[in-house]
């Protein structure tokens, strides 16, 4: 299997399963409510914030694979739509969902040589931006399985 292709395979495993921490973002959503999903606990940023989040980078890293020039501020990539419905959840979860297999067709296809060619001096080469999508969602996965329990917690106990 070519480089390009385990690392396409690396993503769509974290979010759709398979790969060997046991945890990915779709089963870990699978469950959660809109009003679950919009609910700030603490000061933490909420599961909704964190799905945004998560693919915002993801889109910004597809569009520089594919070549495109894209200026965005890193402040607002936690300015997701506003969720006041089941529906516009299951539309971020859905877009999420696809996008993340779009990214993963573009690593597929992304010619391997060009993967340590830098995008900047800030941002490193191809390869670095491909890994820290997936070591991102990873952590921000982590984050949102423990609000999640938080909330269900809560539910349970009815605090």
């Amino acid at each position: 299997m070519s480089l390009t292709k385990q690392m396409a395979r690396h993503l769509r495993e974290i979010h759709f399963g398979g790969n060997w921490t046991w945890s990915n973002i779709k089963d870990s959503l699978a469950d959660v409510t809109w009003e679950q999903a919009t609910t700030q606990i603490y000061s933490c940023n909420s599961i909704a914030a964190l799905v945004f989040h998560m693919n915002f980078y993801l889109n910004v890293v597809s569009l520089r694979l594919q070549g495109k020039s894209i200026k965005f501020k890193h402040e607002n990539s936690f300015d997701g739509p506003l969720i006041t419905s089941e529906q516009e959840w299951q539309n971020l979860l859905q877009k999420t969902w696809a996008d993340a297999d779009d990214f993963a067709n573009v690593i597929e296809q992304f010619p391997e040589h060009k993967l340590w060619d830098n995008i900047s001096d800030e941002y490193g080469n191809y390869y670095k931006n491909i890994h820290g999508v997936v070591e991102h969602n990873h952590y921000h996965l982590g984050q949102i399985v423990i609000l999640k329990k938080i909330l269900l917690g809560k539910q349970t106990s009815g605090t």
